[in-house]
């Protein structure tokens, strides 16, 4: 039976703080969307415990009453993996926010999950140490969201994914039991259950604590900037760097949507005229640094840059970046709303797929702004549309299923550090075959029996795909499936 959200916010009080039970519901509209706000959810009750101690107590008690429970932490993600279930909990984890230690010998941190990704760097700077993984919203996204998601960022070529830089998790299981996973050593025995937990989207069990790796600030970072007038010549010159044997730091794109509107937005210096900007960084030596921005200057203009400019000091290199992370809310100007898609797609299928997208835009109707990870193929096409038109947030949002479905047909994955959450589970349907999806069923059951954590996402039941698969082609031509006009 379900519990009335007066009779369960009595009963959380009965051991929690006061002001960690929310259930009025006004102070509940700011926890019914993560950083997707097309799906919305108001929660039954939302709770901000204080400590690991008080979480792992709601967990059990849900356990024992039988309540879903969603986790969540700054709500930046963008696949609707935050987004809360009508008749259950909230969990917000952004009162835990403590560094509990810096360690420069073993150059790791230790962190609670709503310590935000940018402060791990803040405290670690006077050590001359540093945390990789960027994601563009690390000046309010939470560690504890990016293991959830295995977020990465613009350095995530040379440096990886969260999943690369986590060593040891603490972690509260559906039961409310408290496990550490991983090891501060080099490895640790038994099943890689660590790389299992990075992008498990609080479906397994929550994250209550964090050892990461810090990593020593290079002695320098240059950023070369170069201009095309043609994407295809960009993501050209995307392949010609790597096969160089050359590993940027970061190696970004931006259509000329996308230049535009950060341009306006930021004043970062782009050349507005162009149709694509690649922006590629390296670092390391002072040597190593001089030699690689000389070849990639060489190789840049081989395959047919326009312009080709090094940053002339750090405060350039900075707004060459500023730019660049600030794309998503610059391209927020130029439309009410926008739809960011996550696929990630083979070096050599970018030109192939950007092709596909500009034809998809055209048929849909709906302008689109490329902003991605160039670098490792991880695209963000910013779908731009008005949710107040009837028909455009559908339309939008059927454009985002073909351009996951072309990652996918070119060998490439419906995600890239965005999580499946709410959005992508039927493209999951696409991405496996059922002997697979069965798998990971099995894999949630033997950590939630009871399917108690963040139920609904990201693992699509039989009957979803059966219903997915049953709109075929409809949506679209089948010539324009093909790549024909």
């Amino acid at each position: 039976m379900k519990m009335e959200r007066n009779e369960l916010a009595r009963r959380l009080r009965g051991f929690l703080p006061p002001d960690a039970v929310i259930a009025e519901e006004e102070e509940l509209r700011p926890y019914e969307c993560d950083g997707l706000p097309a799906y919305r959810q108001m929660p039954l009750v939302a709770v901000l415990p204080h400590d690991a101690e008080q979480v792992r107590e709601v967990v059990s008690f849900c356990h024992e009453e039988g309540i879903p429970v969603v986790a969540r932490g700054a709500a930046t993600g963008l696949s609707g993996g935050a987004l809360p279930l009508a008749d259950g909990v909230l969990l917000g984890l952004a009162r835990l926010n403590r560094i509990l230690e810096i360690d420069p010998l073993a150059r790791t941190a230790r962190v609670q999950p709503g310590v935000r990704n940018l402060a791990i760097s803040e405290a670690a700077a006077e050590h001359g140490l540093y945390y990789a993984p960027d994601p563009s919203s690390q000046i309010a996204c939470t560690i504890g969201g990016n293991v959830a998601e295995n977020s990465g960022g613009v350095h995530c070529l040379k440096y990886g994914l969260t999943v690369h830089n986590v060593l040891e998790l603490k972690v509260v299981t559906a039961e409310g039991e408290l496990l550490t996973i991983g090891s501060a050593a080099l490895d640790a025995p038994g099943y890689d259950l660590l790389a299992l937990m990075n992008g498990s989207e609080g479906m397994l069990g929550i994250v209550v604590e964090v050892l990461v790796k810090l990593l020593p600030r290079p002695e320098r970072a240059q950023v070369i900037l170069a201009g095309f007038d043609e994407v295809e010549r960009a993501a050209d010159a995307v392949g010609a760097i790597i096969a160089a044997g050359i590993v940027p730091a970061g190696l970004e794109m931006m259509d000329n949507l996308a230049i535009r509107a950060a341009e306006d937005f930021v004043h970062a210096g782009y050349p507005v005229e162009a149709a694509a900007i690649l922006l590629c960084e390296v670092d390391g030596t002072n040597e190593e640094v001089s030699e690689h921005t000389r070849r990639i200057n060489e190789l840049l203009r081989e395959v047919g840059a326009t312009e080709v400019r090094t940053a002339r000091d750090e405060a350039e290199r900075l707004r060459f970046w500023q730019g660049r992370k600030s794309a998503f809310p610059a391209v927020g100007r130029l439309a009410p709303d926008y739809y960011c898609m996550d696929g990630t797609v083979p070096r050599k299928a970018l030109g192939e797929v950007l092709r596909g997208i500009a034809r998809l835009s055209r048929f849909y109707q709906l302008p689109v702004a490329n902003v991605f990870h160039a670098g490792d193929g991880n695209l963000h096409p910013l779908i731009l549309y008005d949710a107040n038109n009837p028909g455009e947030l559908k339309r939008a949002e059927e454009f985002g299923a073909e351009i996951l479905e072309l990652s996918v047909r070119v060998g490439g994955t419906i995600t890239g550090e965005h999580g499946v959450g709410h959005e992508k589970i039927h493209q999951m349907c696409v991405q496996f075959g059922p002997a697979e999806l069965a798998q990971f069923r099995a894999l949630k059951a033997a950590f939630d029996p009871e399917g108690r954590l963040n139920p609904g996402k990201a693992i699509p039941q039989p009957r979803h795909c059966s219903e997915y698969k049953a709109l075929g082609d409809t949506r679209t031509p089948p010539a324009l499936r093909e790549g024909h006009e």
